[in-house]
């Protein structure tokens, strides 16, 4: 385990803003790990609780939810979008929601 590379995930995760959703990939290519989203999955599922990650806002590179239909996860995943405001309609969020960090988030938000 690379705890070093978990936190530059960590710390992504946490600048997705409220309302916003971003694909593994993009997380991955923003915490300076391209090509690695399958190990933005695996860090989301190691996150202490105390870090309270909106994991959630994480979704596959189509913008579907990251579980399987009907599962009680996918439903919680659903569920905390839609509180945020992101209307999730066949199992995708809408292209509008997906975070378009500007250029001074980039600079002074993610810091590595």
């Amino acid at each position: 385990m690379d705890e070093s590379k978990y936190q530059r995930i960590w710390q992504t995760v946490l600048q997705i803003p409220v309302g916003k959703v971003a694909s593994y990939g993009q997380i991955a290519d923003l915490a300076g790990l391209p090509g690695r989203a399958r190990l933005v999955g695996k860090a989301l599922g190691k996150a202490p609780p105390e870090l309270e990650l909106p994991w959630f806002r994480v979704l596959r590179s189509n913008r579907s939810l990251a579980f399987t239909p009907g599962s009680e996860v996918a439903e919680l995943q659903r569920q905390s979008l839609l509180a945020e405001g992101v209307l999730v309609k066949n199992n995708r969020a809408p292209q509008q929601d997906v975070w378009q960090p500007d250029l001074a988030e980039l600079l002074f938000k993610l810091n590595y």
